[in-house]
């Protein structure tokens, strides 16, 4: 198989041996590179040769002593070298199933490849895999694995994913814990359905593989209006949300004494509709599981915080915020901070509904650029519009393009010449929030 070239970062291995962009890599060691799982275990040598293809169909062997970490320091066409595994499944919580008609293709797409679970942190079910695939993740020691599980009920984990492979993941598990695999679970929690009493049971199994299953996050379903000829579901409110956060109440107690950590933590939204506030800074260890929006309100308190003190004190600005109706209150705290310390400051915090997937969306990281478009057209007063990383995807999924793109292809300049303002895009976190305010401050 060739896989085509597209970068090769100065300075590196790659550069050294004479690799060029546009040229194709065929073999390392005298094996072929199917997919990046070869080339990152191949790679893992100390001494190395390396077939290359020219452009002009020149193959050249290249030889190197290098570093066990050290690798050619490329970019490839394809980020895992390979077409992505698409999901076998049918879940009845899936998201994509509940996208609107017209969105861009890629965004259809399901995948559910372990390859993409090392590289980029996606989950999978491991429902569309052979026995092969999983002798190739032991062999490989391809660690740490993000794995969505749903429940260890293997036949309520058949009528959660509509597959009926679906009900072997505890021994699967099993067997990678084994291999000393390290494993991360996800479950999206139905109501009436692997709630409950089946939460607690599935915890409790998956903690019989700790550490290598070394946590679990837990997320509410999200229901889009766009759910036309799919099973009707119920969704998380303040009081089933609440029962939800007491419920797992004394696991996370007796796992806390145990471990020193919580193994499972229910992401912010469960919080915010209950009305509570989130768990303090060391319940949530070193933020493993933002990316399932577990421990984001508190971690950026923590970075507004620390940071108030760099705030300029002596010069002006006019900026706006907007995020998601669950975030709106950490938001506006934040705006009032900021202006504490420096009243010459001005600030504007908005609260975009999502009108495009249905008002029950209420994250920031699944608002669209024709909604806050449409909300904030002729309302802006301020120079400057401050905007989340997480509200924008790269613009080919599955591609190693960089460009900030909106969930429905609206991007920043498009934005910026519809309100008329210039977008700052601040790190989700808010690490570098007050940065950011402060580089665009101006004198008097």
């Amino acid at each position: 198989m060739k896989n085509k070239i597209l970068k090769v970062e100065a300075n590196s291995l790659g550069e050294e041996l004479g690799i060029e962009a546009g040229d194709f890599l065929l073999s390392i060691n005298g094996t072929a590179i199917e997919d990046i799982m070869d080339y990152k275990f191949l790679m893992s040598d100390e001494y190395i040769e390396v077939e290359i293809e020219k452009p002009n169909g020149e193959v050249w062997i290249l030889e190197a002593d290098k570093e066990i970490q050290e690798d050619l320091g490329v970019d490839f066409e394809s980020s895992i070298m390979d077409r992505a595994k698409s999901c076998s499944n049918k879940c009845i919580f899936c998201f994509i199933d509940q996208l609107p008609k017209g969105m861009r293709d890629t965004l259809y797409f399901k995948d559910d490849d372990s390859r993409l679970s090392f590289l980029q942190g996606n989950f999978v079910t491991l429902t569309n895999m052979k026995e092969s695939d999983i002798d190739r993740i032991i062999n490989y020691r391809i660690s740490p694995i993000n794995v969505s599980v749903h429940t260890t009920n293997p036949e309520l984990r058949v009528q959660m994913l509509n597959n009926r492979f679906a009900g072997n993941i505890y021994d699967r598990l099993k067997r990678l814990a084994e291999a000393e695999i390290v494993m991360n679970a996800q479950i999206v929690v139905v109501p009436g359905v692997n709630n409950g009493e089946e939460l607690k049971k599935t915890v409790e199994d998956l903690y019989k593989l700790y550490p290598h299953v070394q946590n679990i996050a837990a997320v509410p379903i999200g229901v889009t209006k766009h759910r036309e000829g799919l099973a009707k579901l119920k969704t998380f409110d303040k009081n089933s949300a609440l029962k939800e956060i007491e419920d797992l109440k004394e696991l996370q107690e007796k796992y806390m004494n145990e471990i020193g950590a919580p193994f499972v933590r229910l992401s912010d939204e469960f919080y915010v509709m209950a009305g509570i506030d989130v768990p303090e800074e060391d319940f949530y260890g070193e933020y493993e599981q933002l990316e399932d929006g577990i421990g984001m309100i508190r971690l950026f308190r923590q970075y507004v915080l620390d940071n108030l003190d760099s705030l300029k004190k002596d010069l002006n600005g006019s900026f706006t915020m907007i995020t998601g109706v669950s975030a709106y209150e950490e938001i506006l705290w934040a705006s009032n901070k900021i202006k504490e310390v420096n009243n010459n400051i001005n600030i504007e915090v908005f609260k975009i509904k999502n009108y495009h997937f249905g008002e029950t969306i209420t994250v920031a990281g699944l608002l669209t650029g024709r909604d806050i478009i449409e909300q904030l057209k002729e309302k802006i007063n301020s120079k400057y519009l401050i905007m989340s990383s997480n509200m924008f995807r790269k613009g080919y999924e599955l591609s190693n393009s960089k460009e900030l793109v909106m969930l429905d292809d609206i991007k920043i300049n498009d934005i910026e010449r519809e309100l008329g303002v210039k977008v700052i895009v601040v790190d989700y976190t808010g690490e570098d929030l007050i940065q950011n305010i402060n580089k665009h401050l101006e004198e008097g």
